[in-house]
């Protein structure tokens, strides 16, 4: 049997004193689950507003990109397409919402210097690469938008369940052994109430 649910005095204390740092540990966890919350319903706005940029982008971007193709002819712009710079400015830093550590990107989006001469080229080739410019910057917004709002669900998925052993068994359960203990020593004191008043009869007699 435990120790602590001796009906003492001292177990008392400690029994409601558990049941106050339960309901605390709930009030806590039911507040970080509503942050979260609302921190991922933002994302999700915000996701789907750039996906829908995203879309109507590369519908402007592939057909600039063909129109290209066919003015240059797609060799041509296939050459053209290999002078383009690999992107090497990205830079995934973290920031934390409620304890949960979420992908930060840094991009620096500096003035592209155009790595093919304007002079026999046409300008559906200049609109495709602007184009397809915008789609990554937005592709990264995505990404980073897309990770954040993974890994506040996981968090908002594990501090419900937190919560939830909290509201449905520590807290019943230091509810109950504190009225439990409590009825003990009512109950005891009862008792060494009626004892006495026994002894002190008997005294008198």
């Amino acid at each position: 049997m435990d120790p602590n649910t001796f009906p003492t005095k001292g177990n008392l204390i400690l029994a409601r004193n558990s049941l106050a740092l339960s309901r605390q540990g709930f009030d806590l966890m039911d507040k970080k689950r509503n942050i979260l919350i609302r921190e991922l319903m933002d994302l999700i706005t915000a996701a789907t507003d750039i996906q829908k940029e995203i879309d109507s982008t590369f519908t402007a971007a592939y057909r600039a990109l063909e129109k290209a193709n066919i003015q240059m002819g797609i060799r041509e712009v296939e050459a053209i397409s290999r002078t383009i710079p690999q992107e090497e400015s990205i830079v995934i830093k973290r920031r934390s919402v409620m304890g949960t550590e979420i992908p930060h990107v840094e991009y620096q989006r500096e003035k592209q210097q155009v790595s093919y001469d304007f002079y026999g080229t046409k300008m559906s080739l200049d609109e495709a690469r602007e184009s397809f410019e915008r789609v990554k910057e937005l592709t990264i917004r995505l990404a980073q938008i897309e990770n954040s709002a993974y890994r506040l669900a996981y968090n908002i998925k594990k501090t419900q369940k937190r919560a939830n052993a909290l509201q449905n068994i520590t807290i019943p359960r230091f509810e109950h052994l504190t009225k439990e203990i409590q009825n003990a020593l009512e109950e005891k004191e009862r008792e060494e109430f009626t004892r006495l008043k026994v002894i002190k009869r008997m005294q008198r007699g």
